[in-house]
Protein backbone atom coordinates (compact mmCIF):
# COMPACT_ATOMS: atom_id res chain seq x y z
CA UNK A 1 0.00 0.00 0.00
CA UNK A 2 0.76 3.23 -0.62
CA UNK A 3 1.49 5.62 2.60
CA UNK A 4 -1.26 7.35 3.76
CA UNK A 5 0.18 8.19 7.05
CA UNK A 6 2.88 11.07 6.55
CA UNK A 7 5.74 13.03 9.22
CA UNK A 8 4.67 16.35 7.58
CA UNK A 9 3.37 17.56 4.75
CA UNK A 10 4.75 19.93 2.18
CA UNK A 11 1.62 22.18 2.06
CA UNK A 12 -0.87 23.04 4.41
CA UNK A 13 -3.00 20.21 5.75
CA UNK A 14 -6.65 20.17 6.14
CA UNK A 15 -7.85 20.55 9.92
CA UNK A 16 -10.30 17.77 10.85
CA UNK A 17 -12.00 18.26 14.28
CA UNK A 18 -13.17 15.18 15.74
CA UNK A 19 -16.29 15.41 17.87
CA UNK A 20 -18.08 13.51 20.24
CA UNK A 21 -22.18 13.90 19.94
CA UNK A 22 -22.97 15.80 22.02
CA UNK A 23 -19.92 18.16 21.25
CA UNK A 24 -22.26 18.95 17.93
CA UNK A 25 -23.67 22.10 18.99
CA UNK A 26 -20.97 23.70 20.30
CA UNK A 27 -18.48 22.61 17.40
CA UNK A 28 -20.96 24.02 14.85
CA UNK A 29 -20.79 27.26 16.70
CA UNK A 30 -17.13 27.73 16.11
CA UNK A 31 -17.52 26.70 12.98
CA UNK A 32 -16.79 28.81 9.79
CA UNK A 33 -19.51 30.94 7.63
CA UNK A 34 -21.60 28.31 6.46
CA UNK A 35 -21.05 25.71 8.87
CA UNK A 36 -24.19 25.42 10.79
CA UNK A 37 -26.49 25.74 7.19
CA UNK A 38 -24.12 22.88 5.63
CA UNK A 39 -25.13 20.75 8.59
CA UNK A 40 -29.08 21.38 8.73
CA UNK A 41 -28.41 20.02 4.82
CA UNK A 42 -26.46 16.79 5.57
CA UNK A 43 -28.40 16.04 8.69
CA UNK A 44 -24.84 16.35 10.58
CA UNK A 45 -25.40 15.52 14.11
CA UNK A 46 -21.61 13.50 15.08
CA UNK A 47 -22.96 10.26 14.95
CA UNK A 48 -20.15 8.30 14.51
CA UNK A 49 -18.60 8.20 11.39
CA UNK A 50 -20.58 11.38 10.11
CA UNK A 51 -18.71 14.27 8.23
CA UNK A 52 -19.15 17.36 7.51
CA UNK A 53 -17.56 19.32 4.75
CA UNK A 54 -16.79 22.76 5.42
CA UNK A 55 -15.64 24.76 2.53
CA UNK A 56 -13.82 28.32 2.27
CA UNK A 57 -14.91 31.49 0.75
CA UNK A 58 -13.16 30.30 -2.71
CA UNK A 59 -14.98 26.99 -2.18
CA UNK A 60 -12.06 24.71 -1.71
CA UNK A 61 -12.30 22.25 1.22
CA UNK A 62 -11.50 24.30 4.28
CA UNK A 63 -11.92 22.14 7.32
CA UNK A 64 -13.59 18.77 8.04
CA UNK A 65 -15.89 18.07 11.02
CA UNK A 66 -15.84 14.17 12.04
CA UNK A 67 -18.21 12.64 14.09
CA UNK A 68 -17.56 10.01 16.66
CA UNK A 69 -20.51 9.28 18.10
CA UNK A 70 -20.97 9.04 22.24
CA UNK A 71 -18.64 5.90 22.46
CA UNK A 72 -15.68 7.68 21.17
CA UNK A 73 -14.16 4.65 19.38
CA UNK A 74 -10.70 5.55 17.41
CA UNK A 75 -11.05 2.76 15.22
CA UNK A 76 -14.17 5.21 13.72
CA UNK A 77 -11.62 6.93 12.20
CA UNK A 78 -11.56 3.74 9.15
CA UNK A 79 -14.49 5.20 8.22
CA UNK A 80 -13.19 8.75 7.77
CA UNK A 81 -10.24 7.70 5.87
CA UNK A 82 -12.86 6.24 3.14
CA UNK A 83 -14.88 9.21 3.12
CA UNK A 84 -12.38 11.98 3.12
CA UNK A 85 -11.78 13.26 -0.92
CA UNK A 86 -8.11 12.59 -2.08
CA UNK A 87 -5.74 15.62 -0.18
CA UNK A 88 -3.31 15.69 2.99
CA UNK A 89 -5.13 16.39 6.55
CA UNK A 90 -4.68 16.47 9.64
CA UNK A 91 -6.34 15.68 13.48
CA UNK A 92 -6.66 19.55 14.72
CA UNK A 93 -8.86 18.47 17.75
CA UNK A 94 -9.97 15.19 19.31
CA UNK A 95 -11.09 13.92 22.64
CA UNK A 96 -8.93 14.04 25.44
CA UNK A 97 -7.39 10.72 26.05
CA UNK A 98 -7.42 9.46 22.77
CA UNK A 99 -4.24 8.11 21.14
CA UNK A 100 -2.64 9.79 18.26
CA UNK A 101 -1.50 5.94 17.41
CA UNK A 102 -4.98 4.53 17.63
CA UNK A 103 -6.06 7.62 15.11
CA UNK A 104 -3.64 6.96 12.47
CA UNK A 105 -3.71 3.35 12.56
CA UNK A 106 -7.57 3.44 12.39
CA UNK A 107 -7.09 5.88 9.41
CA UNK A 108 -4.04 3.83 7.93
CA UNK A 109 -6.64 0.70 8.41
CA UNK A 110 -9.66 2.44 6.69
CA UNK A 111 -7.65 3.91 3.33
CA UNK A 112 -6.81 -0.44 2.45
CA UNK A 113 -8.24 -1.06 -1.05
CA UNK A 114 -7.36 -4.18 -3.06
CA UNK A 115 -6.81 -2.81 -6.55
CA UNK A 116 -4.11 -4.85 -7.82
CA UNK A 117 -6.60 -5.98 -10.73
CA UNK A 118 -7.90 -2.70 -11.56
CA UNK A 119 -5.84 -0.04 -14.10
CA UNK A 120 -7.07 3.22 -12.53
CA UNK A 121 -6.71 2.85 -8.52
CA UNK A 122 -7.47 6.41 -7.69
CA UNK A 123 -6.15 8.70 -4.97
CA UNK A 124 -6.13 7.89 -1.40
CA UNK A 125 -6.57 11.26 1.61
CA UNK A 126 -3.46 10.89 3.56
CA UNK A 127 -3.26 12.49 7.16
CA UNK A 128 -0.34 13.74 8.62
CA UNK A 129 0.31 12.15 12.23
CA UNK A 130 0.86 14.80 14.57
CA UNK A 131 1.99 13.20 17.83
CA UNK A 132 2.06 9.43 16.19
CA UNK A 133 4.48 7.50 15.79
CA UNK A 134 4.47 7.54 12.40
CA UNK A 135 7.03 4.61 11.38
CA UNK A 136 5.29 2.37 13.86
CA UNK A 137 2.40 2.92 12.62
CA UNK A 138 3.22 2.78 9.15
CA UNK A 139 5.17 -0.88 9.75
CA UNK A 140 1.45 -2.31 11.30
CA UNK A 141 -0.35 -0.73 8.51
CA UNK A 142 2.03 -2.18 5.45
CA UNK A 143 1.97 -5.56 7.44
CA UNK A 144 -2.34 -5.33 7.69
CA UNK A 145 -2.04 -4.96 4.46
CA UNK A 146 0.43 -7.35 3.36
CA UNK A 147 -1.99 -10.10 5.30
CA UNK A 148 -5.29 -8.66 3.55
CA UNK A 149 -3.40 -8.40 -0.12
CA UNK A 150 -2.35 -11.94 -0.08
CA UNK A 151 -6.12 -13.40 1.21
CA UNK A 152 -7.54 -11.55 -1.33
CA UNK A 153 -5.10 -12.23 -4.17
CA UNK A 154 -7.06 -15.07 -6.33
CA UNK A 155 -5.40 -18.37 -5.95
CA UNK A 156 -4.39 -18.65 -9.36
CA UNK A 157 -1.91 -15.45 -8.16
CA UNK A 158 -1.30 -16.77 -4.63
CA UNK A 159 -0.28 -20.13 -4.86
CA UNK A 160 2.45 -22.05 -2.82
CA UNK A 161 5.41 -20.72 -4.70
CA UNK A 162 4.03 -17.25 -3.83
CA UNK A 163 3.76 -17.34 -0.26
CA UNK A 164 7.29 -18.86 -0.71
CA UNK A 165 8.81 -15.77 -2.66
CA UNK A 166 6.66 -13.61 -0.07
CA UNK A 167 8.58 -15.34 2.91
CA UNK A 168 11.60 -15.29 0.96
CA UNK A 169 11.48 -11.33 0.71
CA UNK A 170 10.64 -10.58 4.43
CA UNK A 171 13.60 -12.62 5.52
CA UNK A 172 15.81 -11.12 3.26
CA UNK A 173 14.51 -7.60 4.07
CA UNK A 174 15.18 -7.83 7.89
CA UNK A 175 18.02 -10.69 7.31
CA UNK A 176 16.05 -13.90 8.86
CA UNK A 177 16.79 -16.98 7.54
CA UNK A 178 14.19 -19.27 5.59
CA UNK A 179 14.61 -23.13 4.76
CA UNK A 180 11.73 -24.62 2.82
CA UNK A 181 10.77 -28.13 2.17
CA UNK A 182 9.03 -28.94 -0.93
CA UNK A 183 7.38 -31.79 -2.47
CA UNK A 184 8.41 -35.22 -1.82
CA UNK A 185 11.37 -34.28 0.32
CA UNK A 186 8.43 -33.43 3.24
CA UNK A 187 8.12 -37.15 3.48
CA UNK A 188 12.17 -37.57 3.65
CA UNK A 189 12.26 -34.40 6.48
CA UNK A 190 9.16 -36.17 8.71
CA UNK A 191 5.93 -33.50 7.43
CA UNK A 192 4.06 -36.96 6.38
CA UNK A 193 0.84 -34.80 6.90
CA UNK A 194 1.48 -31.95 5.50
CA UNK A 195 2.78 -34.07 2.50
CA UNK A 196 -0.61 -36.22 2.15
CA UNK A 197 -2.68 -33.04 2.35
CA UNK A 198 -1.11 -31.22 -0.73
CA UNK A 199 0.01 -34.30 -2.89
CA UNK A 200 -2.63 -34.29 -4.71
CA UNK A 201 -2.05 -30.69 -6.81
CA UNK A 202 -0.11 -30.07 -9.45
CA UNK A 203 3.45 -30.52 -8.97
CA UNK A 204 3.83 -26.47 -9.73
CA UNK A 205 2.11 -26.37 -6.55
CA UNK A 206 3.54 -28.67 -4.72
CA UNK A 207 3.52 -28.60 -0.89
CA UNK A 208 5.56 -27.47 1.01
CA UNK A 209 7.12 -25.80 4.63
CA UNK A 210 8.46 -22.43 5.34
CA UNK A 211 10.43 -22.17 8.37
CA UNK A 212 11.62 -18.31 8.83
CA UNK A 213 13.99 -17.79 11.84
CA UNK A 214 15.02 -14.45 12.95
CA UNK A 215 17.16 -12.69 15.87
CA UNK A 216 19.89 -13.69 18.23
CA UNK A 217 20.25 -17.26 20.53
CA UNK A 218 19.38 -16.77 23.93
CA UNK A 219 16.43 -14.50 23.63
CA UNK A 220 13.17 -16.00 24.73
CA UNK A 221 11.57 -17.77 21.30
CA UNK A 222 8.27 -16.99 20.23
CA UNK A 223 6.91 -19.43 17.31
CA UNK A 224 4.55 -18.11 15.32
CA UNK A 225 2.09 -21.05 13.25
CA UNK A 226 0.28 -20.18 10.08
CA UNK A 227 -1.96 -22.26 8.27
CA UNK A 228 -1.56 -22.10 4.65
CA UNK A 229 -4.54 -23.77 2.08
CA UNK A 230 -4.49 -21.71 -0.94
CA UNK A 231 -7.17 -23.30 -2.08
CA UNK A 232 -9.48 -25.71 -0.34
CA UNK A 233 -12.09 -28.04 -2.52
CA UNK A 234 -12.33 -29.64 0.38
CA UNK A 235 -10.98 -32.59 -1.57
CA UNK A 236 -12.68 -35.69 -1.87
CA UNK A 237 -15.31 -34.69 0.50
CA UNK A 238 -15.82 -31.62 -1.83
CA UNK A 239 -17.50 -28.46 -1.29
CA UNK A 240 -20.55 -27.46 -2.44
CA UNK A 241 -19.77 -24.49 -5.05
CA UNK A 242 -20.84 -21.61 -2.23
CA UNK A 243 -19.03 -23.03 0.22
CA UNK A 244 -15.51 -22.84 -2.17
CA UNK A 245 -16.32 -19.72 -3.44
CA UNK A 246 -14.28 -17.96 -0.92
CA UNK A 247 -12.01 -20.65 -0.69
CA UNK A 248 -9.03 -18.13 -1.81
CA UNK A 249 -8.68 -17.23 1.61
CA UNK A 250 -8.02 -20.25 3.44
CA UNK A 251 -4.23 -19.37 3.58
CA UNK A 252 -5.28 -16.50 5.81
CA UNK A 253 -3.49 -18.21 8.61
CA UNK A 254 -0.38 -18.15 6.67
CA UNK A 255 -0.84 -14.78 5.38
CA UNK A 256 -1.31 -13.65 9.12
CA UNK A 257 1.37 -15.40 10.64
CA UNK A 258 4.09 -14.23 8.40
CA UNK A 259 2.47 -10.38 8.60
CA UNK A 260 2.71 -10.50 12.68
CA UNK A 261 6.24 -11.70 12.14
CA UNK A 262 7.04 -8.78 9.98
CA UNK A 263 6.12 -6.34 12.64
CA UNK A 264 7.83 -8.00 15.04
CA UNK A 265 10.92 -7.77 12.92
CA UNK A 266 10.36 -4.33 11.68
CA UNK A 267 10.10 -2.94 15.57
CA UNK A 268 13.39 -5.26 16.58
CA UNK A 269 11.33 -6.46 19.15
CA UNK A 270 14.00 -8.67 21.91
CA UNK A 271 13.02 -12.07 21.37
CA UNK A 272 13.82 -14.59 18.63
CA UNK A 273 11.07 -15.55 16.12
CA UNK A 274 10.17 -18.53 13.89
CA UNK A 275 7.57 -18.53 11.51
CA UNK A 276 6.03 -21.63 10.68
CA UNK A 277 4.11 -21.87 7.39
CA UNK A 278 2.68 -25.06 5.76
CA UNK A 279 1.58 -24.43 2.58
CA UNK A 280 -0.59 -26.76 0.43
CA UNK A 281 -3.55 -26.71 -2.32
CA UNK A 282 -6.49 -29.13 -0.98
CA UNK A 283 -6.62 -30.55 -4.32
CA UNK A 284 -8.30 -33.44 -6.14
CA UNK A 285 -7.08 -36.13 -8.46
CA UNK A 286 -6.35 -39.22 -8.39
CA UNK A 287 -3.82 -39.15 -6.04
CA UNK A 288 -6.03 -37.10 -3.28
CA UNK A 289 -6.21 -38.41 0.36
CA UNK A 290 -8.96 -39.97 0.91
CA UNK A 291 -12.07 -40.63 3.53
CA UNK A 292 -10.94 -43.30 5.98
CA UNK A 293 -7.23 -42.80 5.41
CA UNK A 294 -4.80 -43.52 8.04
CA UNK A 295 -2.04 -40.91 7.92
CA UNK A 296 1.36 -40.58 9.42
CA UNK A 297 2.29 -37.44 11.70
CA UNK A 298 5.46 -35.87 12.50
CA UNK A 299 4.81 -36.46 16.26
CA UNK A 300 4.31 -40.15 15.69
CA UNK A 301 0.62 -40.25 15.99
CA UNK A 302 -1.70 -41.80 13.91
CA UNK A 303 -4.62 -39.70 12.43
CA UNK A 304 -7.54 -41.05 10.62
CA UNK A 305 -8.63 -39.32 7.93
CA UNK A 306 -12.80 -38.78 8.87
CA UNK A 307 -13.27 -35.95 6.56
CA UNK A 308 -10.94 -34.27 3.70
CA UNK A 309 -12.17 -30.99 3.92
CA UNK A 310 -10.89 -30.81 7.66
CA UNK A 311 -7.38 -30.43 6.49
CA UNK A 312 -6.35 -27.71 7.65
CA UNK A 313 -5.80 -29.25 11.45
CA UNK A 314 -3.44 -31.93 9.44
CA UNK A 315 -1.05 -29.75 8.12
CA UNK A 316 -0.99 -27.67 11.15
CA UNK A 317 -0.76 -30.94 13.54
CA UNK A 318 3.08 -31.40 11.80
CA UNK A 319 3.94 -27.92 12.34
CA UNK A 320 2.67 -27.69 15.70
CA UNK A 321 5.11 -30.40 16.36
CA UNK A 322 7.64 -28.92 14.56
CA UNK A 323 7.23 -25.80 16.97
CA UNK A 324 7.49 -28.21 19.95
CA UNK A 325 11.07 -29.47 19.31
CA UNK A 326 12.17 -25.66 19.44
CA UNK A 327 11.13 -25.37 23.34
CA UNK A 328 9.52 -22.05 22.55
CA UNK A 329 8.28 -19.61 25.35
CA UNK A 330 5.54 -18.93 23.52
CA UNK A 331 3.45 -20.29 20.28
CA UNK A 332 0.62 -19.29 18.31
CA UNK A 333 -1.01 -20.05 15.71
CA UNK A 334 -3.40 -18.30 13.35
CA UNK A 335 -5.74 -20.79 11.05
CA UNK A 336 -9.01 -20.16 9.08
CA UNK A 337 -9.98 -23.26 10.47
CA UNK A 338 -13.31 -24.30 11.16
CA UNK A 339 -17.21 -22.59 10.34
CA UNK A 340 -18.78 -23.50 13.72
CA UNK A 341 -16.43 -19.78 14.78
CA UNK A 342 -18.26 -18.19 12.44
CA UNK A 343 -21.66 -19.62 14.01
CA UNK A 344 -20.36 -19.29 17.31
CA UNK A 345 -18.84 -15.79 16.92
CA UNK A 346 -19.82 -14.34 13.71
CA UNK A 347 -17.30 -13.01 11.51
CA UNK A 348 -16.01 -9.84 13.38
CA UNK A 349 -15.14 -11.98 16.67
CA UNK A 350 -12.50 -14.20 16.74
CA UNK A 351 -12.39 -16.87 19.09
CA UNK A 352 -9.15 -17.76 20.82
CA UNK A 353 -7.90 -20.97 22.84
CA UNK A 354 -5.44 -21.75 25.59
CA UNK A 355 -4.89 -23.25 29.03
CA UNK A 356 -2.96 -20.28 30.81
CA UNK A 357 -4.91 -17.75 32.58
CA UNK A 358 -2.26 -15.19 32.41
CA UNK A 359 -1.35 -15.58 28.98
CA UNK A 360 -5.31 -14.84 27.99
CA UNK A 361 -5.23 -12.17 30.53
CA UNK A 362 -2.64 -10.61 28.27
CA UNK A 363 -3.84 -11.38 25.68
CA UNK A 364 -7.26 -9.64 25.88
CA UNK A 365 -5.99 -6.51 27.42
CA UNK A 366 -3.31 -6.03 24.53
CA UNK A 367 -6.92 -6.53 22.25
CA UNK A 368 -8.78 -4.33 24.14
CA UNK A 369 -5.99 -1.61 23.86
CA UNK A 370 -5.78 -1.74 20.26
CA UNK A 371 -9.02 -2.39 19.36
CA UNK A 372 -8.51 -5.48 17.59
CA UNK A 373 -11.34 -7.95 19.18
CA UNK A 374 -10.78 -10.88 20.05
CA UNK A 375 -12.95 -13.49 22.70
CA UNK A 376 -11.67 -16.37 24.63
CA UNK A 377 -13.60 -19.97 24.43
CA UNK A 378 -13.39 -23.02 26.45
CA UNK A 379 -10.73 -26.03 25.93
CA UNK A 380 -13.29 -27.80 26.91
CA UNK A 381 -12.27 -31.59 27.98
CA UNK A 382 -15.69 -33.49 28.03
CA UNK A 383 -15.53 -33.36 24.55
CA UNK A 384 -12.32 -34.51 23.62
CA UNK A 385 -13.19 -38.39 23.52
CA UNK A 386 -15.46 -36.80 20.45
CA UNK A 387 -11.93 -37.45 18.73
CA UNK A 388 -11.36 -41.08 19.69
CA UNK A 389 -10.71 -43.31 16.57
CA UNK A 390 -11.52 -46.95 16.22
CA UNK A 391 -8.46 -47.22 13.59
CA UNK A 392 -6.08 -44.88 14.72
CA UNK A 393 -5.14 -42.72 18.08
CA UNK A 394 -7.02 -39.63 16.87
CA UNK A 395 -9.38 -38.83 14.11
CA UNK A 396 -9.60 -34.99 12.46
CA UNK A 397 -13.31 -35.31 12.64
CA UNK A 398 -15.12 -35.41 15.54
CA UNK A 399 -18.07 -37.55 16.69
CA UNK A 400 -21.67 -35.33 16.36
CA UNK A 401 -22.91 -35.61 19.79
CA UNK A 402 -19.63 -32.73 20.55
CA UNK A 403 -21.18 -30.47 18.11
CA UNK A 404 -18.90 -27.22 19.40
CA UNK A 405 -16.53 -27.84 16.21
CA UNK A 406 -14.36 -24.85 17.00
CA UNK A 407 -13.89 -26.47 20.17
CA UNK A 408 -12.95 -29.88 19.22
CA UNK A 409 -10.83 -28.74 16.17
CA UNK A 410 -8.85 -26.61 19.01
CA UNK A 411 -8.34 -30.28 21.27
CA UNK A 412 -7.09 -31.67 17.94
CA UNK A 413 -4.56 -29.15 17.99
CA UNK A 414 -3.75 -29.66 21.43
CA UNK A 415 -2.64 -32.81 21.38
CA UNK A 416 0.43 -31.74 18.93
CA UNK A 417 0.97 -28.22 20.18
CA UNK A 418 4.54 -27.55 22.40
CA UNK A 419 3.66 -28.96 26.20
CA UNK A 420 6.14 -30.02 29.03
CA UNK A 421 8.51 -28.10 31.14
CA UNK A 422 10.72 -26.58 28.78
CA UNK A 423 7.87 -25.02 26.59
CA UNK A 424 5.67 -22.24 27.23
CA UNK A 425 2.30 -21.43 26.55
CA UNK A 426 0.43 -22.47 23.40
CA UNK A 427 -2.59 -20.69 21.88
CA UNK A 428 -4.96 -21.00 18.54
CA UNK A 429 -6.77 -18.63 16.74
CA UNK A 430 -9.41 -19.61 14.69
CA UNK A 431 -9.91 -16.25 12.30
CA UNK A 432 -12.27 -15.59 10.00
CA UNK A 433 -9.89 -12.96 8.13
CA UNK A 434 -12.93 -11.50 5.82
CA UNK A 435 -15.56 -8.65 5.85
CA UNK A 436 -18.42 -10.04 4.32
CA UNK A 437 -20.30 -6.66 4.41
CA UNK A 438 -19.18 -2.93 2.86
CA UNK A 439 -18.89 -0.58 5.18
CA UNK A 440 -16.55 2.48 4.95
CA UNK A 441 -13.01 1.65 5.96
CA UNK A 442 -14.13 -1.89 6.14
CA UNK A 443 -14.42 -3.09 2.69
CA UNK A 444 -15.91 -6.81 1.49
CA UNK A 445 -12.54 -8.90 1.81
CA UNK A 446 -10.09 -9.59 3.40
CA UNK A 447 -9.56 -8.04 6.70
CA UNK A 448 -6.76 -8.67 8.92
CA UNK A 449 -7.71 -10.09 12.59
CA UNK A 450 -6.26 -10.48 16.08
CA UNK A 451 -2.18 -9.68 14.68
CA UNK A 452 -2.34 -5.96 15.96
CA UNK A 453 -3.49 -7.21 19.35
CA UNK A 454 -1.11 -9.96 19.46
CA UNK A 455 1.78 -7.88 18.62
CA UNK A 456 1.29 -5.44 21.64
CA UNK A 457 0.65 -8.67 23.83
CA UNK A 458 4.77 -9.73 22.35
CA UNK A 459 6.19 -6.33 23.18
CA UNK A 460 4.51 -6.35 26.43
CA UNK A 461 5.42 -10.07 27.64
CA UNK A 462 8.85 -9.66 26.60
CA UNK A 463 9.95 -6.06 27.23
Amino acid sequence: MSDVILDTADAAAIPVRAILEHETGPALDAAPPGGKAYAAITEFKGKAGQILLIPGTDGALASVLFGLGEGGDPMVFRSLAAKLPAGTYRIARAPEGMSADQIAIAFALGSYRFDRYKAHAGEHARLVAEGANAVEVRQVAHACALARDMVNTPANDMGPLQIETIAREIAEQHRAQITVVTGDALLEANYPAVHAVGRAAHPARAPRMIELTWGHEGMPLVCVIGKGVVFDTGGLDIKPSAGMRQMKKDMGGAAHALALGRMIMAARLPVRLVVLTPVVENAISGDAMRPGDVLASRKGLSIEVGNTDAEGRLILADALTRASELEPALTIDLATLTGAARVALGPQLPPFYTDDDELARQIEAAALAERDPVWRMPLWKAYADALDSDVAEIKNDPDGWAQAGSVTAALFLQRFAPSGPKCGPWVHFDIFAWNPRNRPGHPVGAEAQAIRGLYRMIRDRFA
